[in-house]
Formats: structure tokens, sequence, C-alpha cells
């Protein structure tokens, strides 16, 4: 770390503007420069292995290198202080709850929207809101089971909530098979430093799906996935296994006598909670796309019967349209009569006739992203664009100014970056994903998933993009 320079145009993570470390980075200092730089890569090369041979992959379509590869993950830990970490907690669950709430609301009576709070209209056009299940009451009044917000931190270190991800947020897997394996190759990392475990997740998803069935605990829980060519299917796997459910795919399942069956070597049984990790598109190809063969036929009228228990709950996804983002600190204090605890990222929305002009004049300095779209798609970063590039985003914009948000550049806080190539630590940009369980209770890991920017410069830090993954202690 001798020749890592910080700057002081960004936030870093583990160290002051000044050059000092932190305080609650010290320890972790102090043991890579006992570890030296020969040693460090040693190990790195040995967690590069371990998840090689544990199959821990993620797939990246439309690559011409190839679809599926080992995830990748930098070993240099993010450390969050209690106290900072309590703050996050306090805000991550104000949100959540304000967002249930505001999905109870517009699946019902909608009076939010009556009252003018929201515009019906941005609801109305969501391609996530879903009139199919209008009026349907969904176990505990809960919507979004499991959540996956992300946070950034600008350049004065202050936390903001960039999206809140409520369909089916992935990479909690890697969270702790990440931590699993900094535990066994980086053991004195972690001596002394109070770290919080993270290992309860999936006893605690469990806890949260069974509990959704009258039957709870004996309930049958099932994780749906999409198949082995998803990209986040060792996750599906994973998590699965953690839980000891069995992973199904569509074609496993099938109704009959309104109920939810499982096909098993022997015979059927009956399933109380999916656990779904499918777009609610494909879910049922009677009520949704014709075309799926991905889903089970008949699922969407069990579950308006009460008689199967879906998470996350089909029509979440409105929520999470990066346009209905913009108007979640107003839900905080609609609902819970209460001031955000975190802030959003100032955000200008395409529908909007003013904030489209502002969108379209100031391109080249701004953030325009397509509302449904996640993982980095379906994104300009005007700074980085060129004019051709921007113009014929632009053109996209014109055509269908609901479907995009614009917001400004934030310089996303960096951390210490061990690159191969140079042989050195250099700053990278970070975000941070907390995993947030919403069921009777609030439980959320501590720490999260940190993703890193490997390309230098790059502030996108999605998986997809050429990103990797560090486990964040608290």
């Amino acid at each position: 770390m001798e020749q890592y320079d910080q700057g002081t145009a960004f936030f870093d993570e583990m160290f002051t503007p000044h050059g000092q470390v932190r305080p609650h980075y010290e320890g972790v200092l102090s043991y890579f420069r006992r570890l030296g730089t020969t040693e460090f890569q040693r190990r790195q090369a040995l967690m590069d292995l371990a998840f090689r041979n544990q199959g821990i992959t993620f797939t990246v379509y439309g690559d011409s290198a190839g679809v599926e590869r080992t995830f990748p993950f930098d070993p240099v830990p993010r450390i969050i202080p209690a106290s900072e970490w309590a703050a996050l907690e306090a805000g991550l669950t104000q949100r959540v709850q304000a967002l249930n709430a505001f999905l109870r609301d517009i699946y019902s009576d909608a009076q939010i929207l009556k009252d003018g709070v929201i515009p019906a209209e941005l609801v109305y056009t969501s391609s996530n809101f879903r009139r199919e299940v209008h009026g349907l009451q969904v176990p505990l009044g809960i919507y979004t089971h499991v959540v996956g917000s992300d946070l950034i931190r600008d350049e004065q270190g202050r936390y903001l909530v960039l999206e809140d991800n409520l369909r089916s947020p992935s990479g909690v897997s890697y969270l702790l098979a990440n931590r699993q394996a900094m535990t066994r190759i980086f053991p004195g990392m972690f001596e002394r430093q109070g770290v919080r475990t993270v290992h309860h997740y999936t006893t605690a998803l469990q806890r949260v799906l069974s509990s959704l069935s009258p039957r709870a605990p004996e309930a049958t829980v099932v994780v749906l996935t999409p198949g082995m060519y998803n990209s986040a299917y060792f996750e599906h796997a994973y998590l699965a296994q953690q839980m000891g459910v069995e992973l199904v795919e569509g074609r496993d399942l099938f109704v009959d006598s309104g109920r939810v069956w499982m096909r098993t070597t022997s015979g059927r049984t009956q399933v109380d909670v999916i656990y779904r990790r499918i777009d609610d598109d494909f879910l049922d190809p009677l009520t949704f796309r014709r075309d799926s063969a991905l889903g089970v036929p008949g699922l969407v009228e069990v579950y308006r019967q009460g008689r199967v228990a879906i998470a996350n709950a089909i029509g979440a996804g409105v929520a999470d349209d990066k346009a209905v983002y913009a108007y979640v600190p107003r839900m905080i204090e609609y609902y819970l009569g209460e001031r955000p605890l975190l802030d959003n990222v100032p955000t200008f929305l395409g529908w909007n006739p003013d904030h489209l002009a502002h969108i379209l004049e100031n391109a080249a300095e701004l953030v325009i992203k397509a509302v449904g779209e996640a993982g980095g798609y379906g994104m300009l970063i005007g700074p980085a664009a060129t004019t051709a590039e921007t113009e014929e985003f632009l053109n996209n914009v014109r055509e269908n100014p609901r479907n995009y948000i614009a917001q400004p550049v934030i310089g996303l806080s960096r951390h210490p970056t061990f690159y191969p190539d140079a042989a050195r630590f250099e700053p990278a940009h970070v975000d941070l994903r907390p995993y947030i369980l919403v069921g009777q209770e609030v439980t959320i890991v501590p720490g999260g998933l940190t993703r890193v920017a490997l390309r230098r410069g790059s502030l996108v830090v999605n998986s997809s993009q050429g990103a990797a993954a560090r486990t964040p202690g608290s």
C-alpha cells in the first residue's frame, strides 16, 4: 500500500484526503503489510482456484469470448464501522416498509394516487404494473421479501440510494461464498476485528419463506430457476442447497385440483411457497407470455386463491421502476410520517416535459438510464460517450420519454484494489448492495456485497460490465 495514491477528487474508503489510514482499517492495513505483495498474490491465486473448483460462476450474455466465467473477486475487504452500519440499517428498514405500503396500496385502493402524491399515469404505464393481481391479498401483506438496494457514496462520503431491486435481486450467494473463502485463505485478517457473521442469511431466508404459508414451519418451499443457462444459476442452486429445499424448473411443477405440485421420484408433493427467480412475464403462460416455457400453466390462478405463496410477489417490480424510484422519499413521508433517513440521487424524469428538456440539453453531463433495465445495460454515461453515441441514445429518449430517467454523474467512492497487471494497489470505484429480508420483521445481512469497477476509471460496477466483488464487514 506504500505507493497507493487515493487522490483528492473522490472519497476514499480506507484513507483520509491527507493519506492517513482511517481507524477502522488499521488492522487490515497492518495485516496486508505483514503478508507482503508476493504472499498476497499467492493467496489471491488460491481463491481464484477455489472459486473455479467450486463452480462459483456467472454468465455474461452476448460476450463473444464465452458465456460462463468464474466470478471475479477482490480480496481487499471493505470495512463499515458499526455506527455507519446502524444508520444504514435504519434507513433501509424505513425504505422497505414504505415500499411495501406503496405496493399494498396501489394493488388495492390506490389512495396515494388519489391524493396526487404520485402521478397515477406513472404507475399505470409501468411495464411492471400487473393488473392481473389487483385486489389480491398477499401473505402477511408483504410484497418484497428479498430486497437488494444499491447504495453509493458521493464525493463527500454521504450514502445515497441509487436504486431498489425488488423483483429478483441477485448476488447474495457471492457474498456468502466470498466470506467463507476469505476466512479460510486470509484467516488472520479477521482476528480482533469484531466482524459480524453473514452465514445466518440462508436460515433467515428459509424462515421468511416458510412464514408465508399457513403450514409453516412444515411448508414445502422450492426455488424456481429458469435453468442452468441463466446468469445467476449458481446462486439459485447455492441458495436451494443451503436452505435444504428443492431447486426446480417450471417443467418440474404442475397445477392440479387448485394446488401446485412438484414431481418427485416418490410421487407428487404439494408446494406451498415458490421463491421464484423468474420474471413475472414468464411465470404462467396462461396469464402472461403465452410463449413462455419457463413457467407453470395455471400458477397465477392458484396464487390468486391463496393456495401458494410467491416471493417476491407478482407485481412488486413496479416499485423498482427507476421513474417510480424518484418518489420513494414521498412514499416514506406519506405512509410513515417520517423524513427519509437515506436520500435518493437527484433524478430527472423523461415523462415530465420540463425534465425531458433538461435531459436533452445536458446529456453530456448526465447518466441516462432506461427505467426497466439492470446490470448496466440501457444506460448512457454522458461524459464518456461520443457525440454519435449520445445522439443515437437521445433518439430513443425522444421516441419513448417515459422509459428514461437521468441523474447527475456522481463520483462514486473508491477503495484500494489489487491490479495483477501492475502488481500494486490502485483506487477503484465501488458501490454497496445490502440484502434485506422482509417477513414479520426486517433482517439485514451485515455489510452486504461491494462491487468493484475493475476497469480503471470506470463508474460501472455491475459484474456483467467487468466488475468484481468484495465482501464488506461491519
